[in-house]
């Protein structure tokens, strides 16, 4: 709940139900309260946004050289290792170390409007926020709190926002529409995930696009993120009832590995019978048997030209962004056919 600018600490006493120094002590971590009463005390502070904003005071006078990334991503899947998934890692890693090269520290923040919101939170220079949903909660937090932010991806709700960087996925797909073509695919169904970000949105319209210019009818399958292998297994299973297309392309590695699963359970080989592919590499694609054609981006040049978006926008200078950058198309065992008439 947003509060008005004249809540005090004397109005969080009020509302929990304790004394103005029970107050203090919870939110400083001093004294001997009980453990039921200091959480619920940083509880009714957090939703009256009271001690953000006392941090705020105190700490956002000047640089506390130190950044916030909230994976919005792994907010939506629930977790934050999923099993073979080292695609986010890559990303925080890159991030981190580029950081640290030039005076920043990175913190790792989970959705910062759910309770409670750690405490430095909202005190931090600024956000690098991971593929925002439409009409994200994080960035309106963001906008509300006059935090920086960018963004990898862009932001589907705010299309004159241009600190935003990312992979050049609308190179990335068409090299693999390509690639399915010059294999002899004349029909290619997609397959991508529910979560409302750029990333599902542009990648849809991309592919119709496609398959309209190449006279080639659209199958679209979805599968939320966070039902993984599964959810790409039961997708396999309705792609072979609807008829098995000459290729299939997943965005996530989970996914087409699920695929591969529920193809195999069928009798439907791959790449003889129809060729898969992924639109980001990981353990799954790597890994599987036959190993999985993907996409894999370029986690440190793309942190970095966030960085560069972020510390300018701190700074007050104009945007360079948007900015696209480089991924690779590994082609694999999935989809290399030696005779394109197969």
């Amino acid at each position: 709940m947003a509060r008005s600018k004249g809540v005090t600490i004397r109005d969080v006493a009020q509302r929990a139900g304790v004394s103005i120094a029970a107050v203090s002590m919870a939110l400083n971590g001093t004294g001997t309260l009980s453990a039921a009463t200091r959480l619920r005390v940083r509880a009714v502070a957090e939703e009256m946004e009271y001690e953000a904003d006392a941090l705020a005071r105190g700490l956002r006078r000047s640089s506390v050289g130190a950044i916030g990334l909230v994976m919005r991503s792994l907010d939506a899947l629930g977790e934050y290792a999923p099993r073979g998934v080292d695609v986010f890692t890559r990303y925080i890693g890159a991030a981190s170390a580029q950081a640290m090269d030039r005076g920043l520290s990175v913190m790792l923040v989970p959705d910062p409007t759910k309770r409670p919101t750690p405490p430095l939170a909202l005190s931090l220079d600024g956000y690098i926020v991971t593929m925002p949903h439409r009409d994200d909660p994080v960035i309106d937090l963001l906008e509300r709190r006059g935090i920086p932010y960018v963004t990898l991806g862009r932001d589907p709700s705010r299309p004159d926002f241009t600190d935003w960087a990312t992979e050049d996925d609308g190179s990335s797909f068409r090299r693999i529409y390509e690639h399915f073509a010059a294999s002899g695919a004349r029909s290619i169904a997609l397959l991508r995930g529910t979560d409302p970000n750029a990333w599902n949105i542009d990648s849809e319209a991309m592919y119709r696009a496609w398959c309209e210019s190449a006279g080639i009818t659209p199958r679209v399958y979805m599968s939320a993120e966070r039902t993984g292998e599964h959810g790409g297994e039961n997708i396999a299973h309705a792609i072979v009832d609807d008829g098995i297309p000459d290729a299939i392309l997943c965005h996530t590695g989970r996914q087409a590995a699920g695929v591969l699963a529920g193809l195999t359970a069928r009798g439907v080989a791959v790449p003889e019978r129809t060729m898969l592919a992924a639109a980001s590499d990981s353990e799954h694609t790597r890994h599987s048997r036959p190993a999985i054609s993907a996409v894999e981006l370029h986690a440190a040049e793309t942190t970095m030209a966030l960085l560069d978006l972020l510390q300018a926008r701190i700074a007050g200078e104009p945007s360079a962004g948007p900015v696209l950058t480089t991924a690779r198309f590994r082609v694999r065992a999935s989809s290399r056919r030696t005779d394109p008439n197969v």
